[in-house]
């Protein structure tokens, strides 16, 4: 039989006037004193943290009429939907105990209403790891993308509608590229150049896979999230030492090019030389 979860879609909340018995400035809710000295430029992402009334560091973003505020880990509003970090966490326990009852996944859906939940939930996480980004906070950003990626998988596999399982896809290239950005950052702050480029090598195979899976393989050099990463890899190439038998060959094609045969012959030499040299070490 076929098992749906109960529909729980969240709904708008009025403001708890409750919480501002104790607060002697409860009556000034006017934000212009946190916007001072920080203005708002358009084109550009202006981000901060800042220290929390509770004691905890919050992130702000600043926009073109405030701020946006959120907390630095767990859900960025801090609620917690159902006693869980989030709903995709909540939903993705309804998914372990439904397979741990049935022995599978089959049957467990997702209605419309709970895709719902889980775009509008993603969209805090999007502005977070944006931030977050902006600061260099690269492992903050690794989880926060890693975490999208979940959602659009859940979607992807559980939703009763097509729509639902298909409308977040057209944000997975972007999600991977982010992921991969701030992974092959941290590698390249360590100087671990090489993992580094193999990070960005794996992000580029995700979204080509991508495009294919969805029969868009021309797509692939055409798409933003490819140039950007492809930049990157440049970047972490001129990192890297120059393997001794990548100059010679360069050296042997300027001297080609000059028509300089007897310098070209005496490098072609000393390329096979280092190869048979090379070759009976690995041996």
């Amino acid at each position: 039989t076929e098992s749906k979860m109960p529909n729980n879609s969240s709904k708008s909340r009025p403001p708890n006037e409750n919480n501002d018995n104790n607060n002697p400035d409860a009556n000034n809710k006017d934000i212009t004193p946190l916007l001072q000295g920080w203005d708002y430029e358009a084109g550009a992402i202006n981000v901060r943290k800042v220290a929390g009334l509770d004691g905890r560091e919050k992130l702000q973003m600043r926009l073109d009429l405030g701020l946006l505020q959120m907390e630095l880990t767990g859900r960025p509003d801090g609620h917690r939907p159902h006693g869980h970090e989030s709903f995709l966490d909540y939903f993705e326990q309804l998914l372990a105990d439904h397979q741990k009852q049935t022995s599978s996944q089959d049957g467990f859906t997702l209605t419309t209403d709970q895709c719902q939940d889980l775009r509008e939930e993603a969209v805090m996480y999007y502005h977070r790891y944006l931030s977050l980004f902006i600061l260099g906070d690269y492992p903050g950003v690794v989880r926060d993308t890693a975490r999208q990626l979940r959602v659009l998988d859940l979607c992807s596999n559980h939703a009763a509608e097509e729509h639902d399982r298909l409308i977040l896809e057209q944000y997975r290239p972007y999600i991977i590229m982010m992921n991969t950005r701030a992974s092959a950052s941290l590698q390249f702050k360590d100087e671990l150049f090489h993992k580094a480029l193999t990070t960005v090598t794996d992000g580029l195979d995700q979204i080509r896979e991508f495009f294919i899976r969805f029969g868009q393989q021309e797509a692939f050099d055409k798409s933003n999230e490819v140039k950007i990463l492809k930049r990157f890899a440049r970047d972490i190439r001129r990192k890297l030492p120059v393997d001794p038998l990548d100059k010679l060959q360069n050296k042997l094609t300027r001297a080609v090019k000059r028509e300089d045969y007897e310098e070209a012959a005496r490098l072609r030499d000393e390329i096979e030389s280092k190869r048979h040299q090379r070759e009976n070490s690995d041996a």
